[in-house]
């Protein structure tokens, strides 16, 4: 029965994971295209009002001071949204310095805003920064989410305002009658006021705890404030008086939701689209294009450039204080989201015709030196989407590859066409560049960086829209086989159409270099000399539980020092590192991106099982995400005693246990071969009265070899082992940081009851007297899981397994069982990619454990 009911639990969870994601990943689609298909009807007629020309006359005829009040105005909205992410820690508790704070959160809004792919996420920077700084993983996804929830209410209530206020102007627009837009603002009011009132009354709706009235409202006046602000920007680069601000404001609160919905980066032309429909009435074509354009620039790449400059001030200072260390170690992150816009910025500038006045002071330069800077830059810049991508692994030949490609658009920027603001870019890039050549020191093969099909499909798109933005800029040019033959300074149609095809031929060429790359061969396991090797780094560490090594089954990576290992399994299509890389903290980082390209070059997903939370950035940075699995139970061996009430229950074991003819002993590691029939015997009888297999992987089997190779502690009845455990241990006792844990457990059936209370006890105790400091007891699967309200439904699962999974595993009861030894309790995390791959690593890694798939569904 219980099997059954384990089959049918394993069974729900997978379809339910599987399918929600699945219905998640189709309805983003769906709405994706819907909200695509509907602009493009809605755009057909705008299309043919829009002029290149116009828009770069509407560009060049926009005041400089409205330019300024533009920037002002993006500086309150960032200033708010800082105030966001004060807020929301607030909520949950967590306590941050209000300057991590307030880089923590421009950082991750420039790169989120203008980026928007995954890896530029700004919730990665948070988990990243935030974690660093001591908030928990949970806590800062609580935040996270908790922004989210009161940006969609700051959009309601802006939104509602600006149709219940200016209802009888937006009556033609919206084609509804003037009562019914000033209900539907007047609803969205009024559901904003309602949540308001509840966190007034009310503590908690169901399970979501509600903010306090005063965080409320602090939240909903900063949401606010950033709208306003953010749409202040683009209603100041308008002609004057084109449109009322109030009018504007529920426009831009409509678009903005659109965008986000839309899961396009940045929003980018969703957002231009819904404008364009909106104000199309109102605004001249060109005038309102050339407006979005300076919107972008102003809104989204200078908060980008500026990061970039707070980027260079810290890597070219002393990072002497916790802050500049998290701010340096997003230095790729940052950089190749600034080298992606320096790349779409060229192959946009090489697909666009250059001014009148940049043409006429290019006459004087050689045709030749303008043809060549031309085509070599949008070149360079198809390159620049591959680079980027390479400086997120920390590669150093990519860092010496985006130094040379742009200092060579540097160069051209002048030659190809007077691009001031292109060459102000590049150089801000370049410095950064220079500034952070600490940061990328791995060495890899920069042909060998794996690419996964998003990030193509990204690259493509990015091709595909500069190739119409191209057809778009010229389309009054009556194409001709001689435009390709069409050599002059005034030619630029011809001179964009060759850089184009050019941009083609290089992008389509490394896209298919990476699609039909060889895989990796199958890594061997490791042999006698590199187990050798692997002891000998666990003698200088205090990872005791890395002494799994030692069983063979897994296979080793190695750092390029050789001071360092981390051990892995392959299931499937999964490579399951098991635990933190072991050795020096300084080695870590190589092995986990090694580790990271050796999976991915194999086709396989690389992910890291049961590590500990003071590494969790490494893997954030490597666009990981984290998913809690339990808690690991560690007993401080300093002074320990059996004394005092909290002790009182293990003294009574003990007591019962001696009176009972029990004793305690530690077979040393020379002696324990010659002990192992007996200790086979042990454990043959507890699998045969449990009904299991051997486990591997994560736990020790019982095999002589690798049972030899450690003490082993026993309880003998007269000259009968009654009861053994297997020891892990690492370091030596005389540095003061050798550590011990747990490995197999096992007893007779006729035991005594509390013999593995008394031999823990007294092994705790002889650990303690040999100048051990900490004792491992293991993983206690599914516990710590948050029980906010905001949780996230793998957290929420996690607590409805361990509350009532009793009949599929004791949870609960391991739990109590090492709880007994007054342990100090740390998180433990699986650190997987997203999507359904935790679920997929979660079955590999059951199967890794259990010997098979078919072990999975048995004892």
């Amino acid at each position: 029965m219980a099997l059954s009911s384990r089959r049918s639990l394993q069974a729900l969870v997978a379809r339910v994971l599987a399918h929600a994601d699945a219905l998640r990943r189709i309805a983003i689609v769906v709405g994706v295209l819907a909200i695509g298909t509907l602009l493009v009807f809605a755009l057909r007629g705008f299309w043919h009002e829009l002029r290149y020309d116009d828009i770069v006359a509407a560009i060049e005829a926009t005041p400089g001071t409205r330019i300024a009040l533009a920037v002002l105005a993006t500086a309150v909205s960032f200033a708010a949204l800082v105030g966001y992410d004060a807020s929301a820690l607030r909520y949950v508790g967590a306590r941050v310095p209000p300057r991590t704070i307030a880089k923590t959160a421009f950082v991750a809004y420039a790169l989120s805003n203008t980026i928007g792919l995954g890896v530029f996420t700004g919730g990665a920077v948070r988990m990243r920064l935030y974690g660093a700084a001591g908030v928990e993983p949970a806590d800062v996804s609580r935040a996270i989410v908790f922004n989210a929830l009161v940006f969609g209410l700051g959009a309601c209530a802006v939104g509602g305002a600006g149709l219940w206020w200016d209802a009888a102007a937006l009556a033609p627009l919206l084609r509804l009658p003037a009562w019914a837009v000033a209900v539907c603002g007047a609803s969205a009011l009024a559901a904003v006021l309602l949540v308001l009132a509840l966190c007034h009354v009310r503590d908690r709706i169901g399970r979501v705890r509600l903010p306090s009235p005063r965080l409320a409202w602090t939240q909903l006046a900063l949401s606010v404030l950033d709208i306003t602000a953010a749409a202040a920007v683009l209603w100041l680069l308008l002609p004057e008086g084109a449109v009322g601000f109030a009018t504007f404001l529920g426009f831009y609160a409509a678009a903005v939701v659109i965008g986000v919905i839309s899961h396009v980066p940045g929003g980018l032309g969703v957002f231009e689209a819904v404008m364009l429909v909106a104000l199309g009435s109102s605004v001249p074509a060109g005038e309102l294009a050339g407006a979005l354009v300076l919107y972008r620039l102003v809104y989204y790449v200078l908060p980008l450039l500026i990061a970039l400059g707070v980027l260079i001030v810290h890597e070219t200072g002393q990072l002497a204080t916790p802050a500049r260390r998290f701010l340096s170690g997003l230095a790729p992150r940052v950089l190749a989201a600034a080298t992606l816009v320096a790349a779409v910025m060229l192959l946009v500038s090489g697909a666009t015709p250059a001014t009148g006045r940049a043409l006429q002071t290019l006459q004087v330069l050689p045709l030749p030196l303008v043809e060549a800077a031309h085509f070599l830059s949008s070149i360079i810049g198809v390159l620049l989407l591959f680079v980027a991508r390479a400086l997120l692994r920390r590669l150093d030949a990519a860092w010496w590859a985006a130094v040379l490609l742009v200092a060579l658009a540097l160069l051209f920027a002048l030659p190809k066409g007077l691009a001031l603001t292109e060459a102000v870019v590049l150089s801000a890039l370049l410095v950064a560049l220079l500034a952070s050549r600490r940061s990328f020191k791995r060495r890899a093969s920069l042909l060998a960086v794996p690419f996964t099909g998003g990030w193509l499909l990204a690259m493509a798109v990015i091709c595909i829209v500069v190739t119409g933005l191209l057809f778009f800029a010229y389309r009054d040019v009556a194409y001709g086989h001689q435009l390709w033959w069409q050599f002059a300074v005034s030619g630029e149609a011809p001179r964009s159409l060759r850089a184009m095809v050019a941009v083609a031929v290089v992008a389509l060429v490394l896209a298919l270099r990476q699609l039909v790359r060889p895989g990796m061969p199958a890594p061997p396991l490791p042999d006698a000399a590199q187990l050798a090797q692997a002891q000998a780094i666990l003698r200088t560490q205090s990872q005791a539980d890395a002494g799994l090594v030692l069983t063979g089954d897994k296979h080793l990576l190695f750092s390029e020092a050789g001071d360092a290992f981390l051990m892995y399994g392959r299931q499937g299509r999964s490579w399951i590192a098991l635990f933190d890389p072991v050795g020096p903290r300084e080695s870590w980082p190589e092995l986990v991106w090694r580790f990271l390209e050796h999976a991915r070059d194999a086709g396989a997903r690389g992910c890291f099982y049961q590590v500990g939370q003071n590494a969790l950035p490494l893997y954030l940075d490597a666009g990981l995400r984290l998913f809690k699995l339990g808690e690991y139970a560690s007993v401080p061996l300093a002074g320990f005693s059996l004394q005092g009430k909290r002790r009182g229950n293990l003294r009574t074991a003990v007591n019962r246990a001696e009176r009972e003819g029990l004793t305690f002993a530690i077979i040393d590691a020379a002696d324990v071969f010659a002990a192992v029939p007996a200790l086979r015997a042990v454990s043959d009888a507890w699998l045969g009265e449990h009904r299991a297999a051997e486990k591997r992987f994560s736990i020790g089997a019982f095999d002589p070899g690798y049972i030899a190779r450690n003490p082993v502690a026993v309880v003998r009845g007269g000259e009968r082992i009654v009861a053994f455990a297997s020891l892990l241990v690492a370091g030596e006792p005389a540095s003061g940081e050798a550590e011990a844990s747990i490995d197999l457990m096992r007893h007779l059936p006729d035991a005594p009851p509390g013999t593995m209370d008394f031999l823990f006890a007294r092994l705790l105790q002889h650990l303690s007297d040999a100048g051990y400091v900490r004792f491992g007891l293991g993983m206690a699967p599914l516990s710590g899981m948050a029980a906010h309200a905001l949780a996230p439904n793998w957290h929420r699962m996690g607590r409805l397994l361990f509350a009532r999974g009793e009949q599929f595993y004791n949870f609960r009861g391991l739990r109590a069982f090492k709880d007994k030894f007054d342990p100090q309790w740390s998180a433990r995390y699986l650190a997987t990619p997203g999507g359904v791959a935790p679920l997929l690593v979660l079955a590999d890694a059951a199967a890794l454990i259990a010997g098979g798939y078919r072990g999975v569904l048995s004892k």
